[in-house]
């Protein structure tokens, strides 16, 4: 069973780069479950309900968050009772929405979807290694394939999670920084990693946004507000992982880049 995961899609491009793509990508590859990050979906910061829908009816079958994922309001309507979408798991106390969800793909394969957050160079949540670690006895029960998305800065935060749970957790794929790392493996264990799966929005950007707005914000170190850039060519970056529903294991992962 083949398996997409899409990279943090950003702003109206990021959207309409999975109209345009990923009908082809899902054809082409024979994809039978689809997962996207969708933490910047709404005008690069958050998620609306009408956001929502849209990416989903474009073919996704489930929404992973980040950091960002509070930063529309309009989510508090939501979040409770839409079990295709996922938040960081590690958010204290009382919070709304789920971390994680167990979902069935194809064959009947059970497959559970995990979201966490980093640390280091980011809010200070709780603990993401014993986060996932709690819930991971109860998930193994109920899932034959377990995917985490672990959003985070730090590339040293991710290869330890990775290797933490190498074995354990059957993918681990990180999401948050916006550039699509070139280390795609299967980790010693057999876990399928990738440090980050880049972005899904436009190409000539910084990160999605408008190149001369982040320009002057480095420059000038003043506070200044981003915009998403809407112009120009738009790419859909990821991961596409060959599972095998019989050996219980990701044979293989590979990174996909299209532009349109």
């Amino acid at each position: 069973m083949n398996i997409l995961f899409i990279g943090d899609i950003v702003g109206k491009p990021g959207r309409l780069a999975i109209k345009e793509l990923l009908n082809k990508i899902q054809k082409e590859y024979n994809i039978m479950f689809t997962i996207a990050n969708a933490e910047n979906a709404a005008g690069g910061r958050g998620l609306t309900k009408d956001v929502m829908h849209e990416i989903l009816g474009a073919g996704i079958d489930v929404l992973t968050m980040g950091n960002h994922v509070w930063d529309n309001k309009d989510i508090y309507n939501f979040i409770d009772d839409e079990h295709r979408l996922i938040r960081p798991i590690n958010y204290p106390g009382d919070c709304p929405g789920q971390g994680y969800h167990t979902y069935i793909g194809g064959f009947n394969t059970r497959i559970a979807i995990i979201n966490a957050s980093g640390r280091v160079f980011m809010n200070d949540l709780d603990c993401p290694f014993k986060a996932v670690e709690e819930i991971l006895e109860d998930i193994e029960k109920k899932a034959d394939l377990i995917i985490l998305d672990f959003h985070a800065e730090a590339t040293s935060e991710k290869l330890a999670i990775a290797h933490y749970f190498d074995g354990k957790i059957n993918a681990i794929l990180g999401t948050h920084t916006h550039i699509q790392t070139a280390d795609e493996t299967i980790l010693p264990k057999g876990t399928a990693y990738i440090t980050d799966l880049g972005m899904t929005g436009a190409v000539d950007s910084i990160l999605g946004m408008k190149k001369d707005i982040i320009i002057q914000k480095f420059v000038t170190q003043r506070p200044i507000r981003f915009e998403v850039e809407t112009k120009g060519k738009v790419q859909l970056q990821g991961v596409i992982m060959d599972y095998d529903e019989n050996l219980n294991k990701i044979k293989t992962i590979e990174r996909i880049s299209l532009i349109n």
